[in-house]
């Protein structure tokens, strides 16, 4: 990224580049094009001239995107904090309003997440992870997912009973199976397609249940038909319900967007 900035002096123009990149002055190269030029009397005469150049990475690139999607939903003056990790690196949001963007469950915070390493990657084919947190949500949506695990699984151990959680996306999955992991007489699995996939949590405890009923007149034992285990749970049983534009006929309102 190249860009010429104009200002009384050449250090002022170096001072207007940083600004404009958001990086420090060692990390720009500058080409002084023209130095100011004072009159007889000391007064400006012409602003120096400055070509600076920067070569954005991906994670400048990434939280350039980010905020540009921030502001174009109303919340400014956000802070990006770039830790760079193995092939990828780690952005905390900090801000004024920044909260309110992220979600119940951090579903702003993901679909962000999705976004900007799309925009980062466009540059080349090697892939650059990019993960955003906001003032400790992560952390603080960690130790929820963790109580619902130990929860259900106390659950589970205590009645029998294979217990399906809502849908989650994958980061969240894995979070209930490492507790789940960590838990003896309790094993957990993911079933489904996205966006309905889900973790079950089952026992490995075998429970004798009171099946097996006597036949009152020949004395013989006959099994209780088993009942189906409805691992439907309530979000997948609101979304799939019909919906008035599911009778339109075409592409309907909206198209399939294929990344």
């Amino acid at each position: 990224m190249k860009e010429i900035f104009t200002a009384k002096t050449v250090e002022e123009a170096k001072a207007l580049a940083c600004e404009k990149f958001g990086v420090s002055e060692d990390r720009i190269t500058f080409n002084v094009i023209e130095e100011a030029k004072k009159s007889l009397f000391g007064k400006v005469k012409s602003d120096a001239k400055v070509e600076a150049e920067y070569d954005l990475s991906k994670a400048d690139l990434s939280v350039m995107y980010i905020k540009k999607v921030l502001n174009a939903a109303g919340i400014m003056n956000v802070e990006a904090t770039v830790t760079e990790v193995e092939n990828g690196a780690e952005i905390e949001l900090s801000g004024d309003d920044i909260d309110s963007f992220i979600g119940k469950k951090g579903e702003a915070l993901d679909s962000l997440q999705y976004l900007a390493s799309l925009a980062c990657n466009k540059i080349d084919r090697d892939y650059y992870r990019i993960s955003i947190d906001c003032d400790g949500f992560r952390e603080r949506r960690k130790t929820q997912l963790e109580e619902l695990a130990k929860k259900m699984s106390a659950n589970v151990k205590k009645n029998g009973r294979t217990a399906a959680l809502e849908p989650m996306n994958p980061y969240e999955r894995r979070i209930i199976h490492a507790a789940v992991s960590e838990i003896e007489g309790v094993t957990s699995r993911s079933v489904g397609e996205e966006p309905y996939r889900k973790v079950l949590i089952s026992s490995t405890e075998k429970k004798n249940f009171k099946n097996d009923r006597r036949d009152r007149r020949g004395g013989k034992k006959f099994s209780r038909p088993q009942k189906s285990f409805d691992i439907t749970t309530s979000f997948e049983k609101e979304y799939k319900k019909p919906k008035p534009e599911d009778t339109m006929t075409g592409a309907g309102l909206y198209s399939k967007i294929e990344f």
